[in-house]
């Protein structure tokens, strides 16, 4: 081991400790300073787009600093080596976590608020990740969080959603529907992403498993189940950031403050702008409102006129008056001479 040639003159390469399509990762030692790092070597034979995102992902992460983001110490894209020099992580991925558990939900709310705080800063600086999932977050032993293999990244601006070869880039499994069915890709891409992530640290299984296709299809088919046994915090932050409309998810910052519990309410969808308003002088409203208010007094009318033949219809009838007998002269002891008499007459005839 000793006797290897240096990388670059100065790092003394050990312990392959992971790789990936185009690089692998070696724990270093820089003879010059004397420390230990974690030396990212481009594998000879890829191809040249490989190289050109390695050489950018070197580029992206010099130009950023935060926390939650592995220190780049030097870099070389020389004809003859290719290699990245970062902070050595002691620790392991996020998806080596994962495989013994699910992790309370509470350690995934933290976790969640400090990776989608990482995402804002990416996110600030105009850069689109493209490929957060669970083995490109690197947990350290003292349980801090790095998110790390800005490999695919791209500045927003220049963001394609396919390689040259046709290929829609990203992993299938945490992969946002508008990446499935290629459309334009951004931030939100990554806020997606960061969402099924955590949902798979609560539940402790991947959210849209299978193969490729069938993983990247399912999502166009069926929101994510989302447990409603959890915070009430980390429920509402992970609907919201697994939206299937883009426009629908909040911002990665805004996705911090929901998973930390400083928001309490879940982003509000955006709805259409209002018509414009056209403002006309003041005698053309009184004439338009004039107008607009003679078809409602001729309803008005109409429906005064119908309830009232209606209830007009609707009376009992009158009830006809008593008939009396007719009168047969005067009444009570006045006429009893006269009935006698016409009594008396009937007889004799």
């Amino acid at each position: 081991m000793g006797d290897a040639p240096l990388l670059g003159g100065r790092y003394q390469l050990g312990a392959r400790l992971g790789g990936g399509g185009m690089a692998d990762v070696y724990r270093a030692m820089d003879t010059r300073l004397q420390r230990v790092v974690a030396a990212k070597v481009f594998r000879a034979g890829t191809d040249v787009v490989g190289r050109e995102r390695f050489v950018e992902e070197a580029r992206t992460l010099a130009g950023l600093s935060h926390p939650g983001l592995v220190t780049v110490h030097d870099f070389s894209a020389s004809e003859d080596e290719v290699y990245l020099i970062m902070a050595l992580v002691d620790g392991r991925t996020l998806a080596d976590v994962i495989s013994a558990g699910p992790l309370p939900p509470q350690r995934v709310a933290e976790l969640g608020s400090h990776l989608a705080d990482v995402l804002a800063h990416v996110h600030d600086n105009g850069i689109v990740h493209r490929d957060v999932k669970p083995s490109n977050v690197l947990i350290a032993g003292d349980g801090r969080a790095y998110l790390a293999d800005f490999g695919i990244s791209r500045l927003v601006d220049a963001a394609a959603r396919m390689t040259s070869s046709g290929l829609i880039v990203g992993t299938a499994t945490y992969m946002a529907p508008e990446q499935v069915s290629g459309a334009e890709v951004s931030y939100p891409a990554d806020v997606y992403a960061l969402g099924l992530v955590l949902l798979e640290c609560v539940t402790g299984k991947v959210e849209y498993s299978g193969a490729g296709a069938e993983s990247a299809v399912a999502r166009l088919v069926r929101p994510p189940e989302v447990p409603i046994d959890i915070p009430p915090n980390l429920n509402r932050a992970l609907l919201a950031m697994t939206a299937d409309e883009p426009q629908r998810r909040p911002t990665a910052a805004q996705s911090a403050e929901l998973l930390s519990g400083q928001a309490t309410e879940v982003i509000a969808p955006q709805r259409p702008a209002p018509l414009p308003t056209q403002h006309l002088p003041v005698e053309e409203l009184r004439v338009e409102s004039r107008r607009n208010l003679r078809p409602w007094l001729l309803i008005g009318a109409f429906t005064v006129l119908l309830v009232a033949l209606i209830g007009y219809f609707s009376l009992p009838p009158e009830p006809a008056p008593p008939t009396l007998p007719p009168a047969s002269g005067p009444a009570g002891v006045a006429r009893l001479p006269e009935d006698l008499a016409n009594l008396e007459r009937l007889v004799r005839e």
